[in-house]
């Protein structure tokens, strides 16, 4: 197996952490390695795929639930297995990278509970005539502690001391069943297709699906057609927030350790029982709704743009999956009558797809969004800095925030981030958000993967790949350089929304982008940027209500927005009456 080097460091000190790494390598191969094997009644034949070992001092919970950037962690090694047959015995590599301790021998001694999962990855023969192995998406978003099929451990308690484990060998005797699909409903449809244009990049079936709310009266109504509300956001199951019955009085409330709030699944089932009386209701606008999903082998979603490594999810998504709904459930089919809306992810994706197709969206509002100018992604200037972990002086170096709470306190630094990342797949294959972005941003490396923005271990910065981000996927900076050959396009529809306290610091972006917005001329962009006082990620221009609240209502507060709105985008003579009954 190949071996990751387990940490980075200044040259003056080089000789002797190489002699430290030498006598603590020896150390390890001395030691009675951990051994892992899995049954032949799950698996007849070899498989590919990431192996993560976890470690917790509890297990009320299951390790594989608790790898967190924060200090609630538990412990994880990572390594990558080829060809790994069902009954033989594989030793894990005892010189893996672990997160947050990076090496065995630093483990503390005591009892712990120990769990191995295994990730399983598939081969992709892509027509840009690259073969890599990645995790296919199998219903459940990419979510490697909960995908169908990967393996895993019920959790045992070991002993740990100096580095060693008894017992030491470990049985992958669980495997994640499969997740049956949604059913639909009088309003909720589900539909999946076949994307042509996917399935050629990728050398294989691929397939892109979307759930659909259906307005009140669409049944009856059948010489109406709507426009189309577009929800972008990470991988739905279903969809969501939208409830016919009243909350189960049986339910048991729980806590919210992120909104700090008791009860929140109730108040979950209200909020979504009170949508659908909205939507019912008399005075709410008549349109088609939806959620997307388009997983892809590198997150739970492609972020709805083409790119190098997942390939042409914006083209698949607006031209083939778009129309197909607007066919199939009588959408008024033309740009006006699309808009997108989305938190943090969703709000990257929301702005992405009006900045690349201007014709083919009507109109965007973007909460929270992921990183829209690279000058702010998040903490880093990927254009000036050089590290990105650290800012450094020629005396000192500090490292970079990644993560804080409304009044600042920083619980997690971008390197924590970015090593729990590394330990759960090499390649960009983590699954994560640090990941996934590089694998929508980046060129392809020699091998087919996206190009590092910075090094996993080091943090230094590409800037060649830097650049390449730029030109391609920078927002802000789009928006500034074509704004004479799109303005006119772009006009109206740009709506931005951030906590001025988001919790990954994502506001930053937003200011800078603003800048931009308020110098566009000829036309100007008029459009809104607006921010709400200590508010955390997630905030979507709500001043009323806490994210907590907020954060459930998009549908009700974006679709009256843009009815408010529309007539300054639509062409003389459109339909903007008959879907208002």
């Amino acid at each position: 197996m190949k071996k990751i080097p387990s940490l980075a460091y200044t040259p003056y000190l080089l000789s002797i952490v190489l002699l430290f790494c030498c006598v603590s390598c020896s150390n390890v191969q001395n030691k009675e390695t951990i051994k892992v094997l899995f049954p032949a009644e799950y698996y007849d034949q070899g498989l590919d795929g990431r192996l993560i070992l976890l470690i917790s001092e509890h297990a009320d919970t299951e390790p594989r639930f608790q790898l967190r950037d924060d200090t609630k962690t538990c412990q994880a090694f990572g390594m990558d297995v080829n060809d790994w047959n069902p009954e033989q015995i594989l030793e894990f590599d005892m010189d893996a990278f672990g997160y947050p301790v990076h090496n065995f021998n630093d483990l503390p001694s005591g009892e712990f509970f120990v769990q191995a999962v295994f990730h399983k990855y598939e081969t992709f023969k892509r027509s840009d005539g690259h073969i890599v192995k990645l995790p296919m998406d199998r219903g459940e978003g990419q979510q490697w502690n909960r995908a169908p099929g990967n393996l895993y451990s019920t959790p045992q308690k070991v002993l740990i001391k100096e580095g060693e484990f008894s017992p030491s060998q470990i049985h992958l005797d669980q495997k994640i069943p499969p997740i049956p699909e949604p059913e639909d409903t009088e309003y909720v449809k589900h539909i999946k297709i076949r994307s042509k244009l996917l399935s050629e990049f990728w050398g294989r079936d691929m397939y892109l699906g979307a759930h659909v709310l259906l307005p009140k009266g669409w049944a009856s109504h059948t010489d109406v057609k709507y426009p189309l509300a577009i929800m972008h956001g990470h991988f739905p199951s279903d969809f969501g927030g939208f409830r016919t019955s009243p909350p189960d009085p049986d339910l048991e409330p729980d806590y919210s350790e992120r909104f700090k709030v008791e009860g929140y699944n109730r108040i979950v089932q209200q909020e979504a029982y009170d949508f659908y009386k909205t939507w019912i209701g008399p005075d709410f606008p008549r349109v088609i709704a939806i959620k997307i999903q388009h997983p892809t082998p590198y997150y739970d979603d492609s972020y709805a743009v083409n790119s190098a490594a997942q390939g042409p999810y914006g083209d698949a998504i607006t031209y083939e999956l778009i129309p197909y709904i607007e066919e199939q459930f009588r959408g008024i089919g033309e740009g006006w009558s699309r808009f997108v809306y989305g938190g943090s992810t969703g709000g990257w994706e929301s702005l992405a797809v009006q900045v690349k197709y201007p014709k083919e969206y009507g109109m965007c509002f973007a909460a929270c969004p992921d990183p829209i100018d690279f000058r702010a992604y998040c903490l880093v200037n990927i254009y000036e800095d050089e590290n990105a972990y650290f800012k450094e002086g020629t005396f000192k170096k500090t490292l970079v925030a990644g993560h804080r709470d409304y009044l600042g306190n920083v619980d997690a630094t971008l390197r924590d981030m970015n090593y729990r990342e590394l330990v759960l797949g090499s390649k960009g294959r983590s699954g994560q958000q640090w990941d996934i972005w590089e694998a929508t941003y980046s060129p392809i490396d020699k091998e087919g993967y996206p190009r590092r923005i910075w090094d996993r271990l080091t943090g230094e910065i590409d800037k060649e790949v830097a650049n390449y981000w730029k030109e391609n996927y920078d927002l802000a900076y789009i928006l500034k350089r074509d704004w004479g050959k799109y303005g006119t396009d772009w006009a109206h529809k740009i709506h931005l929304y951030c906590g001025d306290m988001d919790n990954y610091y994502l506001n930053n972006a937003v200011y800078l982008a603003e800048e931009i917005l308020s110098e566009t001329t000829e036309p100007f962009y008029n459009g809104e940027v607006d921010y709400g006082d200590r508010a955390e990620h997630c905030w979507n221009g709500d001043h009323d209500n806490g994210n907590h609240i907020s954060r459930l209502r998009y549908h009700r507060m974006f679709i009256r927005k843009y009815v408010e709105k529309v007539h300054l985008v639509a062409p003389e003579g459109a339909d903007l009456n008959s879907w208002r009954y």
